[in-house]
């Protein structure tokens, strides 16, 4: 196949999955400063904050409803036009958000029309993530698999880099009280013109090579899967356990890392909101670049022994990352989110794509991949800002059982990964 093809897919996969996290990531950047005091408004902080925590955690429990949707579209009718009504929908929603009124202006309909956004961007990355990732793998060379599923996953951090970034920028250009009132927006708005560049950089793009071929040869035998979300519950009922379990360790963390950090420094730690953004941007940073790393050194060692040390890494460090934090000394604050973020993260999501790729027959591929990946996004990551929030409130403010969830999810993870050797890798039928 066309190396010059192969880069292209590559290019326009990570370029929509980096468009769709940075609209995603637009509201856990302001959840904790900007919808608990405009949107979610009661008397108490404390449940303003879980208020604005759980706007985060809906879009979560709807990303399953979306992959299944999407996921359906994407095994009957294809990867690409699947991939472009997850933008489109992404990018209405999020430029929604932008021009919302606030709960002083429009009372109740505020943060249940904050909400329904939100609705609709976990539709939209409930889709989009599957369908970025097969884009990728399905082209790529078999002794390559691993690179290339990981190109997606730095879709995430570029993402929260370029969310992040923005507000850094803007709070650092903009009065306080002028960022506050309408600064904040402007990201959310902006977001309409990368939507646009990303329809246009996926419109020429061709379905992938296993598509075709499941096309061709199903058109042959008229055995289409007419309901894809049931035959993979028929035929990977265990592969759907697996890889949601596998997930919880690298979505859990990861929102702790990144969402929760910020709010528990600037309200607990008295850290600057500046000074929290710049550190977990930096980490996003070089974790970005040591994505793709990790990844062909799958290719090389395998994709379960990567995930394992990662997961490994991640329940040792659950305690000694609140113990760097809780230092207050800023140097340490930042060193203890590259270890976490940078270090011990990287080759656990790296790998993901690409062992949940190989989990599912082409079939049903789409489907499968989706489920797996949102289902677990679901259980453990959109909640976790809020669930942390709750437990450090339940125990005066000790990050003691935070750790302990952290612990938990590399455990159910750990579990899950080791039993795949139990479950045969598809080959993905490209060549």
């Amino acid at each position: 196949m066309d190396k010059k093809l192969r880069n292209k897919v590559l290019t326009a996969s990570l370029i929509g999955s980096s468009i769709e996290w940075f609209d995603f990531f637009l509201y856990a950047a302001v959840a904790s400063i900007i919808f608990n005091t405009q949107y979610f408004v009661t008397e108490d902080a404390f449940l303003s904050t879980i208020l604005a925590y759980f706007g985060l955690a809906l879009s979560f429990f709807i990303r399953p409803l979306g992959g299944v949707v999407f996921a359906h579209l994407g095994d009957r009718v294809g990867r690409k036009k699947t991939l472009i009504i997850t933008l489109t929908l992404m990018g209405v929603a999020t430029a929604g958000i932008g021009f919302l009124p606030t709960y002083a202006q429009i009372g109740i309909a505020a943060p249940l029309l904050l909400l329904l956004f939100r609705i609709i961007q976990g539709l939209g990355i409930g889709g989009e993530w599957g369908g970025a990732l097969l884009l990728a793998t399905e082209y790529a060379p078999k002794n390559q698999r691993g690179f290339y599923g990981s190109v997606p996953q730095m879709g995430i951090t570029i993402g929260l880099v370029l969310a992040y970034g923005f507000f850094f920028l803007l709070t650092t250009l903009l009065p306080e009280e002028t960022f506050l009132t309408w600064g904040w927006r402007i990201p959310f708005i902006f977001s309409l013109l990368l939507v646009g560049f990303g329809l246009w950089i996926r419109k020429d793009l061709d379905e992938t090579p296993a598509f075709k071929k499941m096309k061709e040869e199903a058109a042959k035998s008229d055995q289409v899967p007419k309901l894809p979300i049931v035959e993979t519950f028929q035929k990977h009922t265990k592969e759907v356990f697996i890889t949601s379990a596998a997930k919880f360790v690298e979505t859990g963390p990861f929102y702790i890392f990144t969402t929760f950090i910020v709010g528990y420094g600037t309200a607990r730690l008295d850290v600057s909101f500046e000074f929290m953004m710049l550190s977990v941007m930096i980490a996003a940073l070089i974790t970005t670049f040591l994505i793709p790393v990790f990844g062909s050194l799958s290719d090389k060692y395998g994709r379960r022994k990567m995930f394992l040390i990662g997961s490994t890494a991640m329940l040792i460090y659950a305690f000694p990352y609140f113990l760097i934090v809780n230092t207050h000394q800023p140097f340490l604050m930042i060193l203890a989110t590259l270890i976490g973020l940078s270090i011990i993260w990287p080759p656990i999501t790296a790998v993901l794509g690409t062992m949940f790729s190989e989990a599912f027959s082409k079939e049903v591929r789409y489907t499968g991949v989706t489920l797996g990946y949102q289902i677990g996004a679901a259980l453990a990551g959109g909640s976790a800002p809020m669930i942390s929030e709750f437990l450090m409130e339940q125990f005066n403010g000790s990050s003691i059982p935070v750790s302990i969830y952290i612990v938990a999810t590399s455990i159910i993870s750990i579990i899950a990964v080791w039993s795949i050797k139990g479950v045969q890798a598809q080959d993905l039928d490209h060549e």
